[in-house]
């Protein structure tokens, strides 16, 4: 591989160095870096290089009409072309892709044949050349776009892609899509020029966009239990592309079986659609635009004009449950736009819940950077509280333009970062969401743990909305702006669907909260029951009750021993139930009591240094594992194990075995058992401590990254390594059924090679550090 990629780039080189002394001198030229490493300006230079020789004055970046017909008027770039730079041209790109072509000499030779061959092959073309590079293969091999599976994507997409490829490669302004098994812009304008085409619309009306004869089309064209055809492997490839939701996933398939079914009714649900299983009109507008049907009712809505009582009785009458609206306003706007308590009276008065909403411009680039996120944080947090909203209360800050994917890293994660900042510098009394495109929302949950969206889904012609399915947490999803007409009169409004099992929004405000009041007393009252019981340790009673119904198979027994089934008994009589899990007060999330207390386990009776560790299998090590396995499964498209961590792990919103709330659970466990194992403190004391109102849970990923790993990502590192390879009967024993149980018993060999596994490890510590960091 490393021979092979460093031929790949000589010849990248060679190519750029190629078409700057060929081109350097032409009017509207523009020379690309001379570095070996593939790129847009590489691409662009050819392809102004090209035009050059088509005889297009005019040159640009461009790969448009102009230059297609061009190629077209020629038929193609001919097998025995006698112009050797559009060859060397063809042979420059093919080695830019990754395809080699034998060289850069200007020679149709067959290595060139069979790379554009292979390229086709790999698009889902037929890989006949029949004489020529047609236009439509040359305008793909001056894109940056991929032909084969990368890092991170799906077979199932890829197979799609070529799908459309190969289906609609003929239709006049459809164009070679990339075939790398990842949903994009450009992947969802096919599909649905796809099903324009099935539809009858004229290629030259085929636009990519949801309009009104589309939405006319697809009306006439639900499809169900059954029904077999084109519209329904295109139902089931935008399903595909939706996916996975709750965990669920499918197929492209050109029958509507059980199977879809069961994925339908479960994407209806997570969009908040009636559960037909069917691919009813709204299902379809759902799967293909982020504002679905924008005609549905929704029962939330926001406005940045005042509430009244009257407005806010009109408002409840026509069916609205939650609104959201703004905390303030930039200097000079004189708006009604910021919320005031009068109002939030009124809003409380019929009935209506508010979420609040920051928005301080945000409407440009230079917005937002850490600076003035940690200063929009401060600033959200001492007016929510002058107004009176409790804790635990979701503020969402708004990204109010297209950012891009770009962008987003550059500026908008930054930006969310400094409010979490801001906001646990004031003890983390609210909790941060996200208002934006899908792609903003997503990143935002993603790498700040954003507690829930706020989708701009009315934005459907945002970069940021095609290509990207709803995230995980969309709490409300903005549809449709309208003048909103009542009996007291009309005023502007956007309407919102709203998912109540989500953000619940605010009821009253001036109110006390606590959400980890309810955990902390059924501890306290546990413990004192195990205190009663009269045998044994009561902390570790208190552990094994909270973990008996989930950890306490064989695995476990085999660490730990299994649960006080006479403390169960006991505590059961006095009325006592497992409470499974709770809301955790500085992130918001739902965490599991069970696996805390797993994890507490583990720790509190093997989790020292001279045991091995083992006990730490009931946490982050069990979690590694598990981690591990599903790389295994997936390596083929995911080479990288540093990757894999970095895009899966502990990462809100993104299915994983080693998710964001697990790494919470671990650090709860491993530091609530290091506070009863000094001594000082029993395990109610540990809990409240932790959990209270400016507890300890404020900065958990700092004390567990440095308590437990000595606050290095090479000691981290290390200790996954070793976690992770050790030969230690009884942990190895453990490990080795984890692995296999999380792959459903395939049989993959426990470890890749140590540079592998090594670097796997070094991801695991630098998403500790990053969220360690981030406190």
């Amino acid at each position: 591989m490393e021979r092979t990629l460093k031929v790949a780039d000589e010849m990248v080189l060679k190519a750029q160095k190629w078409v700057n002394a060929t081109y350097k001198d032409v009017s509207g030229y523009n020379t690309c870096p001379e570095n070996g490493k593939t790129g847009w300006p590489t691409m662009l230079s050819l392809t102004r290089a090209l035009q050059h020789e088509l005889g297009i004055t005019a040159l640009s970046d461009s790969f448009g009409p102009s230059t297609l017909g061009a190629i077209d008027e020629r038929g193609g770039i001919k097998l025995v072309e006698k112009n050797e730079n559009l060859v060397k041209i063809i042979q420059s790109a093919c080695f830019c892709k990754g395809y080699h072509a034998g060289d850069i000499n200007g020679t149709f030779t067959m290595n060139t044949q069979s790379a554009v061959a292979k390229l086709m092959e790999d698009a889902g073309l037929e890989p006949n050349l029949k004489g020529a590079v047609p236009a439509k293969v040359m305008k793909a091999l001056l894109t940056m776009d991929a032909y084969v599976l990368q890092a991170g994507g799906s077979e199932k997409i890829r197979s799609i892609q070529q799908w459309l490829n190969g289906r609609y490669y003929s239709r006049s302004n459809f164009y070679v899509i990339p075939a790398e098994g990842h949903f994009s812009r450009d992947v969802q304008k096919a599909l649905m020029k796809a099903i324009q085409y099935e539809l009858g619309v004229p290629d030259e009306q085929a636009t990519g966009y949801f309009g009104p004869t589309t939405k006319a089309g697809l009306k006439k064209h639900d499809v169900g239990a059954g029904d077999t055809g084109i519209f329904v492997q295109l139902f089931s490839a935008a399903c595909v592309f939706n996916e996975p939701v709750e965990g669920v996933r499918t197929t492209f398939r050109e029958t509507f079986d059980p199977k879809l079914a069961e994925f339908v009714e479960v994407f209806q649900r997570f969009s908040y659609l009636p559960q037909t299983k069917r691919g009813d009109y709204a299902t379809w507008a759902q799967l293909l635009v982020s504002t679905g049907d924008p005609d549905r009712k929704g029962t939330g809505c926001d406005t940045s004009k005042r509430i009244t009582a009257a407005r806010a009785r009109d408002l409840y009458a026509a069916g609205y449950r939650v609104i959201g609206r703004y905390l303030a306003e930039p200097p000079g706007y004189n708006t009604e736009k910021p919320m005031t308590k009068r109002e939030l009276q009124d809003i409380f008065s019929a009935n209506l819940r508010v979420f609040p909403i920051w928005q301080y411009g945000a409407r440009h680039l230079e917005d937002f950077s850490y600076t003035s996120g940690y200063q929009h944080g401060l600033r959200a947090h001492d007016t929510a509280e002058g107004l009176g909203f409790g804790r635990g209360t979701v503020i969402y800050f708004a990204v109010d333009y297209d950012a891009t994917t770009e962008q987003i890293a550059s500026n908008i994660v930054p930006y969310f970062n400094g409010v979490v900042a801001a906001l646990a510098s004031r003890g983390k009394k609210y909790l941060h969401g996200a208002y934006g495109s899908r792609n903003v929302c997503t990143q935002a949950a993603k790498h700040t743990a954003a507690r829930w969206s706020f989708v701009s889904g009315m934005s459907y012609g945002f970069s940021g909305n095609l290509g990207f399915p709803n995230p995980d947490n969309w709490a409300l999803n903005q549809i449709q702006e309208f003048d909103f007409k009542g009996p007291s009169g009309s005023f502007p409004l956007d309407k919102d669907i709203w998912r109540p099992d989500t953000d619940p929004a605010v009821a009253s405000v001036d109110t006390s909260a606590d959400p980890a009041g309810r955990f902390i007393a059924y501890v306290s009252k546990l413990h004192e029951l195990a205190k009663s019981y009269g045998k044994g340790d009561p902390d570790q009673l208190v552990m094994e009750f909270i973990r008996s119904e989930k950890y306490n198979d064989w695995k476990w027994k085999t660490l730990l021993g299994p649960a006080s089934q006479g403390f169960i008994g006991f505590a059961n009589s006095k009325g006592m139930t497992v409470e499974p899990e709770f809301n955790d007060p500085s992130t918001g999330y739902t965490i599991s009591a069970e696996h805390i207390m797993a994890a507490a386990n583990g720790q509190y009776l093997m989790g020292d240094p001279k045991f091995g560790r083992p006990g730490e299998i009931m946490g982050w090590a069990g979690d590694l594992y598990t981690l591990y396995a599903e790389w295994r499964r997936d390596h083929d498209s995911y080479a990288s194990g540093y990757k894999y961590c970095m895009d899966k792990m502990a990462r809100p919103g993104t299915p994983s075995s080693f998710g964001f709330a697990d790494l919470i659970e671990d650090a709860d466990g491993y530091l609530l058992a290091q506070d009863c194992r000094d001594g000082k403190k029993n395990i109610a004391q540990a809990v409240r401590d932790h959990y209270s109102e400016n507890g300890r849970h404020l900065k958990r990923f700092t004390r567990f990254f440095g308590d437990r790993f000595g606050g290095t990502a090479g000691k981290a590192k290390a200790a996954a390594y070793e976690m992770l390879t050790t030969g230690e009967d009884l942990v190895s024993s453990v490990r080795t059924a984890i692995i296999q149980n999380q792959v459903k018993g395939a049989m993959l060999p426990e470890l890749l090679p140590s540079g592998k596994a090594d670097e796997y490890c070094q991801g695991f510590a630098d998403i500790l550090q990053e969220r360690a960091g981030a406190e």
